[in-house]
């Protein structure tokens, strides 16, 4: 995969969707924070059903701690390791209040010393609440970084630290969220629908002749 590439591919998804985001429901940092938080192994639209009902009850620091764990469970109950996330939720929102006046923070240091926020969390927050350059990368952005050729790495640092250097700049703000949809939709896991892909003559994947 060389510059000239991995410049068309993104050039492509970029025409194809001008102004790419998250899927998840949010009206500001701190509701972002949370979707985040609650989408580790769980789907965007799980967790939008849940923050639907969540959020027009409690949608800051205070409210959230004042639900207190067993009555944030009642929101979140169906979403995957609700348990674990309740508990880190409310121990946040009083971080939050504590020592950032309830206000997320807009650094790495910071985000990653919330329960429940690690790198790709906050990442995914410092890119899209905060407009920073961050990649996070799932398990989406792995498959595709790898399977296409623009940036593959045996693990989610390396493919991280690839994406960073090899992406062209004028894309790398939206890069996540374009190579995301395109994993989601397109590139998927099982039966990739290569045929109807708009970077097919440029994708280094070996089998794509198989997915026609």
């Amino acid at each position: 995969m060389n510059k000239a590439k991995r410049h068309e591919i993104f050039t492509r998804l970029q025409e194809a969707n001008p102004n790419p985001t998250t899927e998840l429901k949010f009206s500001n940092s701190f509701e972002l924070l949370i979707a985040v938080i609650l989408s580790a192994q769980a789907t965007d639209v799980g967790v939008n059903k849940a923050t639907d009902k969540l959020y027009p009850v409690a949608n800051t620091p205070e409210a959230i701690l004042a639900l207190g764990v067993d009555g944030l469970k009642d929101y979140i109950k169906t979403i995957g390791l609700f348990n674990s996330k309740a508990e880190n939720i409310i121990k946040t929102c009083r971080i939050l209040i504590e020592q950032h006046g309830s206000v997320v923070p807009d650094n790495r240091k910071d985000l990653e010393a919330l329960p429940g926020v690690g790198r790709k969390t906050a990442n995914v927050v410092l890119n899209t609440a905060f407009g920073q350059l961050a990649m996070a990368v799932d398990t989406h952005i792995f498959r595709v970084s790898n399977r296409t050729g623009i940036a593959p790495g045996k693990n989610v640092l390396e493919v991280e630290d690839r994406l960073m250097r090899l992406v062209p700049k004028e894309f790398l703000l939206n890069a996540h969220h374009w190579l995301i949809l395109h994993g989601r939709y397109v590139c998927v896991a099982r039966k990739p629908r290569c045929g109807a892909c708009t970077i097919e003559d440029l994708c280094e994947f070996k089998q794509k002749n198989d997915y026609q």
